[in-house]
């Protein structure tokens, strides 16, 4: 029980009100006037109804304390006995906070972030402290390795944070990290890719500062060389062929680490030409020719190569051969020989009529699966008999004839993939 006062006035006000009736108190008492008691009594009424005081009598009940409980779930929780561990250190802090009177328990689990963020306590405990009061919140018990990937946003706790450590004193680990890379690579240009790798934990002592790394791009011919630990390197590579490369690298596995699934790191470079190197072959003369050529060659690093059939194969006038000035088209060194020195092959109105073998036309098909482009610009023919698609380039064609024709407009639009290569980015 306690005495509350709502008043009238401000105190200053009331305080005054009493000094002034203090004064006059004391002025009747030494002048010996009579009812001054009365007038003391008024005094007070007056000033005690002017602060209005009351009894109150509270009726309270404690609110519990709230503890939040994270284990980390991640993948590196699941390297060793991570995972035994972190079980039985939940279990057994659950069953202590479950003993203690008037301790509420808020359990949150954290596992692998999206996209490969890796381990988000910090963003666990700032969501869990979000939907809590503040002033309940008695303290933070965290089960985890210690790898937390978002440290820098983890809240300002109101309370104590505790950090149950899973694994074991000894553990160690070597690990390879890709520190820079280039995307594209100039093609038997040297390209510059950035790389560490790092001894973690409790190394021992005789595993030296050196380590194996194996370098292979597509899988062939792999080499290995030793590398300092702890230290950048800078390793110069060369691209011989144009589209993707499949850099990887690969760490020697070492007897007592704690995982090798961290000793491989793989690179994807894009292999282009300075110049874009384009081969364009007409299958009949047209006005649209002209086109093509004011296109490609309004770009100085467009380097075009253009072949028009003027003389089926099939066409028959008596003429000699002598005596015409045309040349033979050289299939072989075009499609054989120097494909791969083509960045773009167009085929403008051809039809297979065959000029070209089938053989070459599998040598084309091979040459866009390592890496290369073809654009075939064709009209109704290509849904007669006569279209590229009846040949084995029909397996990579983006497009299947039908055989109806439809004459209307068409916006051709780069799929998810094309928008990553080299020639149609």
């Amino acid at each position: 029980m306690s005495v509350i006062f709502a008043p009238l006035l401000p105190w200053p006000a009331i305080w005054a009100a009493g000094g002034v009736a203090l004064v006059l108190l004391a002025l009747a008492l030494w002048r010996g006037l009579r009812g001054w008691a009365l007038r003391a009594l008024a005094a007070m009424v007056l000033l005690a109804a002017i602060a209005q005081p009351s009894l109150q009598r509270e009726q309270t009940a404690p609110l519990s304390d709230i503890v939040l409980l994270v284990d980390d779930r991640s993948a590196s929780q699941t390297l060793s006995d991570r995972a035994a561990q972190t079980d039985a250190a939940v279990a057994n802090v659950q069953a202590q906070l479950d003993a203690m009177p008037n301790v509420e328990t808020r359990r949150i689990t954290v596992k692998d972030g999206a996209e490969n963020a890796g381990t988000e306590l910090g963003a666990a405990l700032s969501e869990a402290l979000a939907s809590e009061p503040r002033a309940r919140v008695a303290g933070a018990v965290v089960i985890s390795d210690g790898q937390a990937h978002d440290a820098a946003l983890a809240p300002d706790l109101p309370a104590p944070l505790h950090l149950l450590l899973t694994g074991h004193a000894a553990d160690w680990d070597r690990r390879l990290l890709i520190e820079t890379a280039p995307a594209f690579g100039i093609i038997g240009e040297e390209s510059a890719i950035r790389l560490k790798v790092e001894n973690q934990g409790n190394v021992p002592a005789d595993i030296g500062g050196k380590a194996k790394l194996t370098i292979s791009i597509d899988g062939k011919n792999p080499k290995t060389y030793d590398v300092n630990v702890g230290r950048d390197l800078e390793l110069p590579l060369t691209l011989d062929h144009g589209g993707q490369n499949v850099v990887q690298f690969t760490l020697a596995p070492i007897e007592g680490e704690l995982t090798t699934r961290n000793n491989t790191a793989t690179v994807q470079i894009n292999g282009v030409r300075d110049r874009l190197r384009v081969l364009l072959v007409s299958g009949q003369p047209h006005a649209g020719e002209r086109t093509w050529r004011n296109l490609l060659k309004s770009d100085a690093g467009v380097d075009l190569v253009h072949f028009t059939i003027l003389r089926p194969p099939e066409k028959q006038d008596g003429v000699p051969v002598s005596e015409l000035s045309l040349i033979a088209f050289p299939t072989q060194e075009l499609f054989v020989d120097k494909i791969d020195e083509f960045d773009l092959i167009i085929f403008d109105r051809y039809g297979a009529r065959g000029i070209l073998p089938s053989a070459y036309f599998d040598n084309i098909r091979d040459y866009v699966e390592r890496g290369g482009a073809i654009l075939v610009a064709a009209g109704p023919e290509y849904a007669t008999v006569e279209s590229l698609y009846q040949t084995s380039l029909g397996s990579i064609m983006p497009a299947r004839p039908t055989g109806r024709v439809l004459s209307e407009s068409f916006l051709p639009r780069p799929t998810e993939l094309g928008l990553r290569h080299p020639v149609t980015a």
